[in-house]
C-alpha cells in the first residue's frame, strides 16, 4: 500500500496517475455539449450505492472510470455558456495550476512551521486586497472557507466590540452573557442569509437581526436605516453592526455605501460589508466606482472564487484595524504558544475560526501573476456587460417581466406574456396591455408555468437557470459570470423557456406576439 503514498520515489507513478486523470476531464471539458445531463436523484443514487466501498478496484484507471460514470458524465459544468443559474464561475486555467500544486504539497495554513512561504503570499494577498479596498495601513485578514464563514468572523469581531462597548459605558463586570440580549445587527431585506445564521451561532438569535427596507433597485434605503438605528437607541438596545451588501445574491445591488458608513459613523457603530459577489468591482477598469465608500468599513467579506473566476474555495475576510483579530485568538502550547507572537512567528491560526487550513490564496497568487489584476477585471467588466444587454432584451421582449436594471451581472424576470402586473418596483417592461392573454392573469398560474419552464429547462439539460421569489411570487434569474456566454445564449434559452412555459399553460404560439426587433 505504500505504493500509493505521494512522495520522492512514487513521483514518477504521480506524474502518470495526475495525466492521466488531466486528460479525461479535458476531453469532458471539451466535449460538453450542454451545462447538464438533466440526472435525477433516483436515478443516479442507485448507482452510487451499488459501489462496495470496502472492495477496492487498486487501479487509478478503473476507479476513474467508474468516478466517470458517478459523476463525470453527469456532473454540472459551469464552462458551458448556457449555465445562468448560481454564483458558479468558470475558472481560470493559473488557478487550476494553483489548485494542483496545494494539492499535491498539501501545506495547512495554520502555523509557520507547516506553511512557511505560504504563511507570507497568503499575507502578501490580504495586503494587496486591503489596499485595493482601501481600509488603510492597520488593515489585516485572513482567507477562510467562503463568504458565509467569513460573515461568521467578521459579527464574532463586532459582538466583541460591541460587548466592550457595553463595559466600558456600564461596568466591567458585565458578563457577556447578559450584554448578548441586547445586541441589535440592521442588514438589508436583500442581504444574505448567511447573516441571520451568524446571528444564531453567535448566541443572539435570528431575532436579533433587524431588516432595513430596501428601495426598488433593492438596495437599502440610508433613511429607513437612520430609522432603524434611532429606533434601537430609543429601545435601549445596542446596535452591534451595520451589514451593508455590495452585490446582493439576487439582484447584484450595491447598497449606498458613503450614505450608510456616514450613519454608522455617526452612531459609532460596526460596519461590515459583505463584498462576496460585487469584490470583483475591486479591479474592474470601469465599475470601480460602484464600491465608492467601501474604504469606510470595519470588516468586508470578499468570494474570489465567484468573481475573480477561482475554483472553490478561495474567499477572506479583511478588517480595517487588525487589533480587532484577537477575539479570535486562542493559543495552544502544542501549536502556537503565546511566546511565538512575542517572537512575531507568523501564525494565521492565530486570526483565523479555522485551525487546519488550505493554501487557498495560491490559486488568486498565480492567477495576479499570469494574467493581472487588469486581465480579472476585463473578465467581470465583460459578464456585466453581458448583464446590461440581457435587460434590453428582457425589457423588449412581451414575454417576459424583469425586476431590475443590474448592477452587476444578474437578471430577475419571469414569463407573463402581456401582463402589466407584476413585482412591486418592477423595472417598465415592454408589455403591452392588449397583448394580455386573460388566462395569465392568474399570478398563480404565472407561478407554476415559470416553476414548470425552470424544471423543465434543468431536465432537458439544455441550460440551467436559477429561481427566486419577489414579493412572494416565483421568478427566474440569470447569473451571469461567464464571459463566453453570449446575447444568442441569452437569446435562446429565453425562447425555450417561453416554449415551455407557453405548452404548461396551454397558450398558443401562433406569432400573435410581435418579435422582439434584437433577434
Amino acid at each position: 500500500m505504500r505504493s500509493h503514498l505521494l512522495n520522492d520515489r512514487t513521483a514518477g507513478t504521480y506524474r502518470r496517475t495526475v495525466t492521466a486523470g488531466v486528460e479525461h476531464i479535458a476531453a469532458r471539458l471539451a466535449h460538453a455539449d450542454r451545462p447538464f445531463t438533466g440526472i435525477t436523484p433516483p436515478a443516479l443514487a442507485p448507482v452510487v450505492d451499488a459501489v462496495d466501498l470496502d472492495l477496492p478496484l487498486g487501479d487509478a484507471a478503473a476507479a476513474l472510470e467508474e468516478l466517470d460514470r458517478l459523476y463525470l458524465r453527469d456532473a454540472v459544468y459551469f464552462h458551458h455558456p448556457r449555465y445562468l443559474a448560481h454564483l458558479n464561475c468558470p475558472v481560470v486555467i493559473p488557478a487550476v495550476l494553483g489548485e494542483a500544486v496545494l494539492s499535491a504539497v498539501n501545506s495547512s495554513l495554520d502555523t509557520w512551521d507547516q506553511s512557511a512561504g505560504g504563511t507570507l503570499i497568503e499575507r502578501r494577498l490580504i495586503d494587496w486586497t486591503a489596499a485595493r479596498i482601501g481600509l488603510g495601513p492597520a488593515a489585516d485578514g485572513v482567507f477562510t472557507s467562503g463568504g458565509t464563514q467569513s460573515n461568521l468572523h467578521a459579527l464574532l469581531l463586532a459582538r466583541e466590540e460591541a460587548c466592550d462597548g457595553v463595559r466600558k459605558q456600564h461596568g466591567a463586570g458585565l458578563r457577556t452573557a447578559e450584554i448578548l440580549p441586547r445586541l441589535r445587527i440592521l442588514a438589508s431585506a436583500h442581504g444574505h442569509f448567511s447573516v441571520r445564521k451568524a446571528a444564531l451561532l453567535l448566541g443572539l438569535g435570528e431575532e436579533a437581526v433587524i431588516e432595513v427596507p430596501c428601495d426598488a433597485e433593492r438596495r437599502m434605503r440610508p433613511a429607513a436605516l437612520a430609522a432603524a438605528l434611532a429606533q434601537v437607541q430609543r429601545d435601549d438596545l445596542v446596535p452591534m453592526a451595520v451589514v451593508a451588501t455590495a452585490g446582493t445574491t439576487d439582484f447584484g445591488s450595491v447598497d449606498p455605501l458613503p450614505q450608510i458608513a456616514g450613519l454608522c459613523a455617526g452612531y459609532g457603530v460596526w460596519l461590515h460589508v459583505d463584498a462576496a459577489y460585487g469584490c470583483g468591482l475591486l479591479v474592474s477598469g470601469r465599475r470601480r466606482h460602484l464600491l465608492s465608500g467601501i474604504e469606510r468599513a470595519d470588516s468586508v467579506t470578499v468570494d474570489f472564487h465567484k468573481s475573480f473566476f477561482q475554483p472553490v474555495s478561495s474567499s477572506a475576510v479583511l478588517v480595517r484595524d487588525r487589533a480587532t483579530l484577537r477575539h479570535a485568538t486562542y493559543h495552544a502550547e502544542y501549536l502556537n504558544p503565546e511566546r511565538m507572537a512575542a517572537e512575531q512567528i507568523p501564525n494565521q491560526v492565530d486570526k483565523s475560526l479555522q485551525t487546519t487550513r488550505r493554501f487557498d490564496a495560491l490559486k488568486l497568487w498565480l492567477t495576479l501573476r499570469v494574467m493581472g489584476a487588469d486581465g480579472v477585471g476585463a473578465l467581470f467588466d465583460e459578464v456585466c456587460d453581458l448583464a446590461g444587454a440581457g435587460w434590453r432584451l428582457l425589457d423588449e421582449d412581451p414575454r417576459f417581466e424583469v425586476v431590475a436594471r443590474p448592477q452587476l451581472s444578474t437578471l430577475v424576470f419571469r414569463y407573463a406574456p402581456g401582463s402589466t402586473a407584476g413585482a412591486a418596483g418592477v423595472a417598465g417592461t415592454g408589455a403591452d396591455p392588449a397583448l394580455a392573454d386573460p388566462a395569465l392573469a392568474d399570478p398563480a398560474l404565472i407561478d407554476a408555468a415559470n416553476l414548470h419552464a425552470r424544471a423543465q429547462l434543468a431536465a432537458s439539460g439544455a441550460a440551467m437557470v436559477a429561481g427566486t421569489k419577489v414579493d412572494g411570487r416565483h421568478y427566474l434569474k440569470f447569473t451571469l459570470l461567464n464571459p463566453e456566454t453570449t446575447t444568442e445564449d441569452l437569446a435562446a434559452v429565453l425562447d425555450l423557456i417561453a416554449e415551455h412555459a407557453a405548452a404548461y399553460t396551454g397558450e398558443s404560439l401562433v406569432p400573435d406576439v410581435p418579435a422582439v426587433p434584437t433577434r
